[in-house]
């Protein structure tokens, strides 16, 4: 055991320690008369001075002395020295430059520049020293001052230094363990790939008994360790935990974002506060390393020991950096496979779609076909225009819903929001879905409020929503099924239950199924259809009326339930009209211009508005309806917007600026139906706005609000 140099004395005849340890005994017994220094009685009082510094000095130091630079140093100091220290006759007063030749090339200017009154600091500066008869890369920190003689003058340098290389060794390595790291997990493809690389990297140079890495869930109270490193026998702790069982240190530590630091449960954590559950897994020490991220907790990675341990700020630094790098490339990997599934789904989607717009084509194809042939069937006219009916509505219905994700995802949906019954919204969504249900062979069952349920909202949304729930149920229910809508006021909401007996849903798939393009797995002998979009409008909508939808199911086989959840009108309602006004029939003698480069679409809308009553000019561009406008006179225009030459825009405007077409109705037909799009056709003078195909009640409607010669009046 060595014992601490013997505090310096101040001598006044040689002016320096008469201490010094043992570095102190060899400098006032050595024979200084054949070195640069001369004999000790001659030196000069700076140099005693400086000297008997670095003799009490406890830090390696060495002065160098002179135009030689001649060398002095400290017991400290000898360990730099190495293997030289064990011949101090021949170093001791000797000029640097022989002592240390090897490094006389870096430390010479140094020493030049503090000669010429510059103080310098180096940090671990790297120095190629001989030892042991090779050659070895060394590191030292050093700072120098110049020491200056009686006159004021620089006469020497006093030099305080370490050498640094195990600690800068130390750096290399964990700087190595994480470029191995990130090595190991760049091209890993999934996440547990990257946590088993990191928690073994970290847990072999740690010589640790065990690394977990842990994901927060989304409620920041529990997490989940989905991987643990563990030397042979140790236990493994993956699975889901509560961060209130591990105590109040690590709680208020880890939800705030700062490392959780324990060298000895047994000593550091009390029974009922965290002690039970660090013994239950056999930790006696531990490192735990939050991650936060935009305010919030998403990850930690956890160093346990089962034996007490003083962990060091540099270990702590170390695990700091793996979980942060870890992290990274598990997000990395997990938005690659987001990535991935997005443009599979979208894939799936493309090809749902060709499908389901074929399914009504050919029956539409086959319908033409068949009265094109003329068949004197009896009742083969009217069969085939109710098929052909119903198969464009189909097709209305899938190109509506592609628009309504347009919109929603542009952001572009507005509500119309008014005072409505929950009772008048679901009747809504039965009349439209009942069809389909009862073709399917199932049984509908409702349970409705008696006393009238007031919402704020938008009435054909709403219905639009409960109506892609019932007819989901109706597509995913084998035949024959059971098919449940009940509704009740609970606490300021409407809760509104949608069950059915199908496919069910696996629970780890109950939230994805609102996702786009999301659909139930095929199954035989059950028809899909659709675009697997209707789940996620119904949440957007929903959403959008400050309400909540969730989805819950035993697992498959056993049925779903949809619950919807929308808040209650603020005020009940006074008395509701349910009768609804009927449209006035059509009435003769309208004068009907109409616009369309789609010849067919131009020449079939003439022939329904011909079989209405009205006098009808059908054009094919823009230009066409400008110049026949003057001489046809109408009372109504329906202009395409889309056209060449001239669009509807264009040719609404020409229109507006003919005086002889004063008080004349434009409707615009178009495929685009945002809140932006009605306000530019309103912008350019037309007075409607119709999503093609318009359908003859559309068109119907639109003929009673004109009347006849009104513009010529």
């Amino acid at each position: 055991m060595s014992t601490a140099p013997a505090p310096a004395v101040f001598n006044p005849d040689l002016g320096f320690a008469a201490g010094g340890g043992e570095m102190g005994a060899v400098v006032r017994g050595f024979d200084w008369t054949d070195t640069p220094l001369g004999p000790l009685e001659t030196w000069p009082q700076s140099l005693r001075t400086a000297a008997g510094m670095m003799l009490a000095a406890r830090h390696p130091m060495y002065v160098a002395w002179g135009p030689q630079l001649a060398l002095l140093y400290n017991d400290n100091y000898r360990e730099v020295l190495g293997a030289k220290a064990d011949q101090p006759q021949q170093i001791l007063g000797q000029p640097f430059c022989m002592v240390w030749a090897d490094v006389w090339h870096q430390v010479g200017p140094m020493l030049a520049a503090t000669m010429a009154g510059e103080s310098l600091w180096y940090e671990d500066q790297p120095f190629t020293l001989t030892r042991n008869g090779y050659a070895e890369q060394v590191y030292a920190s050093f700072s120098t001052s110049p020491i200056r003689d009686e006159s004021g003058a620089i006469a020497g340098v006093l030099c305080v230094c370490s050498e640094t290389t195990g600690k800068v060794r130390q750096v290399e390595e964990r700087l190595r363990l994480l470029d191995e790291i990130g090595e190991a997990t760049r091209l890993a493809a999934e996440p547990v790939t990257i946590m088993a690389h990191s928690t073994r990297l970290l847990g072999e140079y740690l010589e640790a008994t065990r690394v977990a890495y842990a994901d927060l869930e989304p409620d920041n109270d529990r997490f989940t360790i989905r991987h643990d490193w563990t030397i042979e026998g140790a236990i493994s702790t993956v699975g889901v935990y509560s961060l209130d069982l591990f105590g109040s240190r690590a709680t208020s530590n880890l939800r705030v974002g700062r490392t959780l630091l324990i060298h000895d449960v047994d000593t550091e954590l009390a029974h009922g506060d965290g002690y039970e559950m660090f013994s239950q897994i056999g930790i006696k020490a531990i490192i735990c390393c939050p991650l936060v991220k935009q305010g919030r907790l998403v990850a930690m990675m956890a160093v346990h020991q089962q034996q007490p341990r003083t962990w060091t700020r540099d270990e702590v630094a170390l695990v700091e950096a793996v979980v942060d790098r870890c992290w990274a490339h598990i997000e990395r990997v997990r938005s690659t496979e987001a990535l991935r599934e997005a443009d599979r789904r979208k894939s799936e989607f493309l090809a749902t779609l060709a499908h389901e717009l074929r399914n009504p084509l050919a029956p539409v194809r086959n319908a033409v076909e068949l009265l094109r042939i003329g068949s004197d069937k009896p009742g083969l006219r009217e069969r085939m225009l109710a098929t052909m009916e119903r198969q464009v509505g189909h097709m209305v219905h899938l190109i509506d819903d592609l628009l309504d994700i347009a919109r929603i995802s542009s952001g572009k949906v507005v509500l119309q929001n008014a005072r409505v019954t929950l009772q008048s919204v679901v009747a809504s969504a039965v009349e439209t879905s009942l069809p389909l249900v009862e073709a399917a062979g199932h049984e509908l069952a409702l349970d409705l409020p008696a006393q009238a349920v007031w919402l704020e909202g938008d009435a054909v949304r709403l219905s639009q929503v409960l109506s892609n729930l019932l007819t989901n149920a109706a597509k995913y229910t084998p035949q024959p099924g059971r098919i449940g809508v009940a509704a009740k006021a609970v606490d300021g909401m409407a809760v509104i239950k949608v069950t059915d007996t199908g496919i069910g849903i696996a629970p780890e798939a109950l939230e994805a199924v609102f996702e786009m393009f999301a659909q139930a797995p095929h199954s035989i002998g059950i028809s899909k259809g659709g675009l697997g979009i209707g789940l996620c409008l119904v949440r957007h909508l929903v959403t959008l009326h400050g309400g909540s939808v969730m989805a819950t199911s035993p697992g498959p086989g056993q049925g779903s339930t949809f619950t919807i959840r929308l808040p209650l009108a603020a005020v009940a309602a006074a008395l509701h009209d349910e009768g609804q006004a009927q449209p006035a029939p059509a009435r003769a003698s309208l004068r009907v211009l109409v616009a369309d480069d789609n010849i067919d679409a131009a020449d079939t809308l003439g022939d329904l508005l011909d079989a209405m009553g009205c006098q009808v000019q059908v054009t094919y561009d823009g230009e066409q309806a400008v110049s026949a406008a003057p001489a046809f006179a109408p009372d109504l225009v329906f202009l395409d917007i889309g056209m060449p030459r001239l669009d509807g825009y264009g040719a609404a405007r020409a229109l507006r600026a003919m005086s002889a077409m004063d008080g004349v109705k434009l409707v615009a037909l178009t495929g685009w139906g945002a809140e932006d799009d009605r306000a530019r056709t309103g912008a350019a003078g037309f007075d409607h706005h119709l999503l093609k195909p318009a359908s003859p009640e559309q068109v119907a409607a639109v003929l009673t609000t004109v009347t006849p010669g009104a513009r010529r009046s």
